[in-house]
């Protein structure tokens, strides 16, 4: 008898001897089967990852752990060097992730500078603010709600004093600052009892600019982002939040996304109400629904932007994650142009009369100021009639999916073809990566998600995601430990050539009997990719794929047995075939990460070949092949023996599963 490997094992027992936990307890196999056919229902279709891997890393490079919880964090890294900073309570560790060497972290102590504290929650400096400045770091905190800002320099810390506007006085508080040369912009209340009001300022520049009290409801600022335009005096400040819902109406959502505009030149108005306020701010709804599914995405989570590679401002992307009450997620694309042209050209809501000359939200040239007409009118309607939509001719979602998402990058790469395709990386609410494929134009682009990625050794949330284009590294964080994960993550996909451009992952192709990143092979040595998102495998040399090992298990008579096949692709359907018929299917979105054949009672005709296939579109491989024999009774007394242990361990672990299912169901 050929012993079933761990994990992926087959147990068999004699019925009668060896009753296992279930049968014991009167829980018949037949409703055990019902049980795991409602669980095995339950789960995600195939707009998931097809492939969830773990990434281990190579030994002591790839992870570092912090030695202590820190609830409150934020990183900072540079495109192109190997360091990390990441900001946690009264201290700022420095990473070091240079190539072929065992990563480094040191320390640099920044405590509170006050004397007293009200509870020991006070006294802690929690690190809101890294900003590269000259050769050093600008380090802010809370610095026990007396928020103060230091210069790091080769890990020596020096205190600025109090800076009110660059940290909050507690890190739970919404905060977005923004830098652009010598000016400073900031959503952060500078008295931590008066104006409790949100607004966006001006904090360091020729003018402290503020947006007037009336213009946002309780907003959550997501991004902020300064656009160069054609001409100087155009450039413009957009930035990105979510507010209260004016439609008070009890079907109408609770939060509306949005996006704002002011001038950067801004000046101030000719008034005495209007001198210290922003008078060229508008904002338009952002708008993420799917007509043709009737769903609706309100809540905007996160926003990046993605620089087109001509230079050309107006085609800049903006990818905007969103959600829904159901914590349902959905990726909607915007162009700057678009929003541009909507801030330009739209009337304003609710005002009916001509509007002023100039047109409120206009930037006007030679740093004039803007009249107080056009600012009362924008400041009593400061929001456009026309919403902005998504890029396309369709103007819906990019994609949308049951996980609730939470932040996002994206990579604009080339494959070795030269095609050009954008990388999506998606944190979810459960600490993982999704990596998802965008191909083609806006208006003919396919989406296909490839990959989930278990990024850290012990699971948790992720805190903050830094892209490194030059390095093709992210850089990600939770509350224990900092990692480091390549774009070109090739070693997770088994199967051969085969298995290797099923993934459809534009970093990866065959080599040398080998799944390889693209920027690792030499270029005299091409590597085979399929561009086809159909069928990838049919550009392998040999056109079936390999089969899988036989292993074979001597059993009784009259045993139970079941057979495991692991679902390495979530958008296979997996079946267990014996003889001519198919015993066991398992569809995408099986509940199990394993297809399982249960036998409740084995005879002579349920002797043989069992084969384990998987089916994606036109590709099939056999990903298992049992035979199972007869037992002769010598080797009865030393099966019975351990199938007894195994099987208790099996049941009890299995239970709970399935009927927690059931219950679910």
């Amino acid at each position: 008898m050929t012993p079933p490997p761990p994990g992926c094992a087959s147990l068999g027992a004699p019925r009668a001897r060896v009753p296992s936990p279930l049968a014991r307890s009167g829980l018949p196999l037949r409703l055990l089967l019902l049980l795991w056919t409602v669980a095995a229902s339950q789960g995600h279709p195939r707009n998931g990852p097809r492939i969830s891997a773990v990434w281990k890393g190579h030994a002591g490079q790839d992870h570092v752990d912090f030695g202590l919880a820190e609830p409150h964090t934020v990183l900072f890294h540079e495109p192109g060097s190997s360091s990390v900073w990441v900001g946690g309570r009264s201290k700022v560790y420095v990473f070091d992730f240079s190539k072929g060497r065992n990563a480094s972290m040191r320390t640099v102590n920044i405590v509170s500078t006050k004397g007293s504290c009200r509870d020991k929650q006070d006294c802690k400096n929690y690190i809101t603010l890294l900003e590269k400045q000259g050769e050093g770091l600008l380090v802010c905190g809370t610095n026990a709600r007396r928020p103060s800002c230091w210069t790091l320099v080769n890990d020596t810390a020096e205190l600025l004093g109090e800076k009110r506007g660059y940290a909050p006085f507690s890190p739970d508080e919404n905060s977005l600052v923004l830098f652009d040369g010598s000016e400073v912009y900031s959503t952060i209340r500078k008295q931590e009892y008066n104006g409790k009001i949100p607004r966006f300022r001006r904090i360091k520049g020729e003018i402290e600019l503020y947006t007037s009290d009336t213009v946002m409801q309780n907003p959550q600022f997501i991004k902020a982002t300064i656009v160069h335009q054609d001409q100087a005096y155009d450039d413009k400040i957009y930035y990105f939040f979510r507010e209260d819902n004016p439609d008070k109406n009890p079907e109408a959502p609770l939060n509306v996304s949005r996006v704002a505009q002011l001038c950067r030149g801004d000046q101030g108005g000719e008034s005495s109400l209007s001198v210290s306020k922003w008078n060229t701010f508008l904002k338009a709804m952002l708008v993420c629904s799917d007509a043709t599914s009737n769903k609706n995405f309100n809540r905007l989570q996160d926003v990046f932007l993605l620089p087109d590679p001509n230079g050309q401002w107006r085609d800049t992307r903006v990818y905007g994650v969103f959600s829904n009450p159901w914590n349902y997620s959905a990726v909607c694309v915007y162009s700057l142009g678009d929003i541009d042209k909507v801030f330009r050209t739209s009337s304003l809501k609710g005002y009916h009369s001509d509007l002023p000359n100039p047109r409120p939200g206009k930037c006007l040239p030679d740093r004039q100021p803007i009249p107080t007409e056009t600012f009362q009118v924008a400041d009593s309607h400061p929001e456009v009639v026309q919403r902005v939509e998504p890029m396309g001719p369709l103007k819906t979602p990019l994609f949308h999916s049951k996980y609730h998402y939470q932040k996002v990058v994206v990579h604009r790469m080339h494959a070795s073809n030269g095609e050009t395709f954008h990388v999506l990386y998606l944190t979810t609410d459960k600490g993982t990566i999704h990596k998802v494929v965008e191909s083609g134009e806006r208006e003919h682009s396919l989406v296909f998600s490839i990959l989930e990625i278990q990024p850290f050794h012990r699971p948790a949330t992720i805190q903050a995601m830094s892209l490194d284009s030059d390095r093709r590294k992210l850089y990600v964080n939770s509350q224990w430990e900092v990692s480091q994960v390549p774009l070109d993550l090739c070693e997770v996909y088994s199967g051969g050539c085969h298995g290797c451009l099923m993934a459809r992952d534009p970093y990866c192709g065959w080599n040398q009997d080998r799944c390889v990143s693209i920027y690792s092979s030499p270029k005299s040595e091409p590597v085979l990719q399929s561009i086809n998102p159909a069928e990838p495998h049919k550009r392998c040399p040999n056109p079936k794929p390999e089969q899988a090992p036989l292993q074979k298990v001597s059993l009784a008579q009259n045993s139970r047995y079941y057979l495991s096949c692991p679902m390495e692709s979530r958008h296979a359907t997996y079946s267990w075939r014996h003889e001519n018929s198919v015993e066991q299917s398992c569809e995408p979105g099986h509940q199990s990460p394993n297809c399982i054949l249960f036998i409740e009672n084995l005879t002579d005709l349920q002797y043989g070949h069992y084969y384990c296939e998987a089916q994606e579109g036109s590709y099939l491989h056999e990903a298992q092949h049992w035979q199972l024999l007869r037992e002769d009774g010598a080797m009865t007394s030393h099966l019975l023996g351990r199938a007894r242990a195994l099987a208790a361990s099996l049941w009890l672990g299995v239970l709970p599963t399935l009927t927690l299912g059931l219950l679910v169901h």
